[in-house]
């Protein structure tokens, strides 16, 4: 009897794995309710286009960020990698669409794969050597740009233009190459090889090493593959707006690691999805969005509302792993 008592209640432990997998999923139920209630703009069709469009760049980004922050990483340097790739696909565009596509995601990949091989084969941190690649892809973009003087624009009859404005159903193309790359990352974080040597070394480095787990070289990919899907973002975004801007950016490095750990992601690694980052990607774009519809309150807010959010989230984690 007391055994069979034992298996029917849920364990502390299940409850926190519920609590971390499903916190944020009822959070933006809740929020898209609510918001739903209040503001009638925000259940219009134009509007919920908008929020998934806005969102897909940002899901790109976060998709890369999993991977890393499960490995008990940090990518600082995806903000202004991101700003570089939307410059180098503008300028390739003069060169055909495959030029546009393939060259940021080769430097960007590029910058992704130092990253790695120095945080893997040196044991330098994550966070100085991510912020040594955020300073270089800035200081590159200014210097291929003239200090930001030159906006290289993207032809309105470009092929490329297609990538970034084109709709299906009135759903732009963005946003099915960012729910593409999400069940892609699903598969691979949870049904491959590579997938469970990320969790391992997240989770116990050390350990994993013993196990034969080839660490350094799931830290290499890891970080190309944010590298490389942070210059896709910025390659979209540049078709979108149909030019390379500059100034685009500058603190999403932010953004990407909030969504990622308000999805569920712990900071200290060994434990993610990439759902869970989708979630957080589309609870704080609701958040911005109803922000943006209080009349009351200036765009500054979304940031301030981000920042407590996160630090709720880090709180309870804490919380929730002891």
């Amino acid at each position: 009897m007391t055994a069979t008592l034992t298996k029917a209640t849920p364990t502390m432990a299940a409850r926190t794995k519920v609590l971390q997998r499903q916190g944020a999923a009822v959070a933006l139920v809740l929020m898209v309710a609510v918001s739903w209630l209040v503001f009638p703009r925000f259940g219009s069709l134009d509007n919920l286009r908008d929020l998934a469009l806005q969102g897909s760049f940002l899901a790109v980004i976060a998709i890369g960020m999993t991977f890393v922050i499960i490995t008990g990483g940090i990518d600082l340097s995806v903000g202004s990698v991101y700003a570089l790739g939307g410059v180098l696909a503008a300028w390739g565009s003069q060169y055909g669409f495959l030029v546009a596509l393939a060259l940021p995601l080769v430097v960007c990949g590029l910058i992704g794969l130092i990253n790695g091989l120095l945080i893997a084969r040196t044991n330098m941190a994550p966070f100085i050597v991510t912020l040594a690649s955020l300073l270089f892809a800035r200081g590159l973009l200014l210097v291929i740009t003239d200090e930001g003087a030159n906006t290289y624009q993207i032809p309105a009859d470009s092929a490329f233009v297609e990538l970034g404005r084109g709709t299906v159903f009135g759903f732009g193309y963005p946003i099915f190459v960012a729910a593409v790359l999400a069940v892609l990352g699903g598969m691979v974080l949870n049904r491959t090889n590579f997938g469970q040597n990320v969790f391992a070394t997240g989770g116990a480095e050390q350990s994993a090493v013993l196990l034969g787990v080839p660490v350094a070289k799931t830290k290499v990919l890891v970080y190309t593959m944010s590298g490389t899907l942070a210059g896709l973002a910025g390659a979209l975004t540049a078709a979108y707006l149909q030019s390379g801007v500059t100034v685009i950016g500058v603190g999403l490095e932010l953004d990407a690691i909030a969504v990622v750990v308000i999805g569920g992601t712990l900071l200290t690694g060994g434990m993610g999805t990439v759902l869970g980052t989708v979630i957080g990607v589309g609870l704080i774009k609701v958040i911005q969005n109803v922000i943006n519809q209080i009349g009351t309150l200036d765009s500054n807010y979304q940031s301030v509302v981000s920042g407590v959010f996160l630090l709720i989230v880090v709180v309870l984690q804490r919380i929730l792993r002891r």
